[in-house]
């Protein structure tokens, strides 16, 4: 059975129909990526999985179990994670804090515990820092774990919405555009994160515009144009595949 089974889904907003019956499944332990032009509907399609959007039609299941108009704290019980195409870190807080924050859930801070500041609430608050700390170094940002984050680089922040995302202990984990404004160097980076998060076991769900990253992450690979499903296959069978060449480079490619 598939980790993820999207079937028929689609939202319109007004007369705008930006997906339109789109339909795929993700099998556990694998790389899938969602491509496609600007404005193919790949974040509205992550936004309907991940709870933000109530699709107008279709259903989506998470392990056999319909989730489809759940709100994302509750998904986040089930196992699913997100990062996001623009930046969402608390920069008022330090680096390690922030990812503590994606792990608040596996904490147990009732409000009678902490008014007692009951002895094993704060060894579960410096487990949880140890555990954050782990995480920064498995993201490569050892050098960090003691900055504030409005010090650190964007190519750092980018890894740290990362270890956030980890920290809640997804088994799916979606990136958006993870590699989006980074150079080359730092590209590399976080294709190799992808690589080490995917041996973990986790599943990878993965928008992104750098089509090298993708072919070389990828072991299915979904192509959206204008909110529909246009391929899907593996890296070799979507490069080739004559729709999808028109889509990226026109018609008379």
């Amino acid at each position: 059975m598939p980790l993820l089974e999207v079937n028929s889904l689609s939202i319109h907003f007004g007369s705008v129909r930006a997906v339109q019956d789109v339909s795929f499944s993700v099998d556990e332990g694998i790389v899938y990526s969602v491509i496609g032009p600007n404005g193919a509907g790949k974040t509205t399609l992550f936004n309907l999985i991940t709870g933000l959007y109530t699709p107008t039609s279709g259903s989506i299941r998470l392990n056999g179990q319909e989730i489809q108009g759940r709100n994302p704290c509750d998904l986040a019980w089930r196992g699913m994670a997100r990062t996001f195409q623009n930046l969402q870190i608390w920069m008022n807080m330090s680096a390690i804090e922030n990812v503590m924050v994606g792990a608040h859930q596996h904490l147990d801070t009732s409000l009678f515990k902490a008014l007692l500041r009951v002895r094993s609430l704060s060894r579960g608050e410096a487990e949880l820092r140890r555990q954050a700390a782990d995480l920064m170094g498995f993201v490569g940002l050892d050098a960090y774990v003691g900055a504030r984050a409005d010090s650190m680089p964007y190519g750092a922040l980018k890894r740290l919405e990362i270890a956030r995302a980890l920290a809640m202990k997804p088994r799916l984990l979606f990136l958006d555009e993870p590699a989006a404004g980074l150079n080359p160097k730092e590209t590399q980076e976080v294709d190799a994160l992808v690589r080490r998060i995917a041996n973990t076991g986790v599943t990878v769900v993965l928008v992104e515009h750098d089509m090298k990253m993708v072919m070389n992450l990828s072991d299915r690979i979904l192509v959206l144009d204008y909110g529909k499903r246009l391929a899907e296959g593996t890296g070799a069978e979507v490069r080739r595949n004559p729709d999808v060449i028109a889509a990226y480079l026109g018609g008379h490619a």
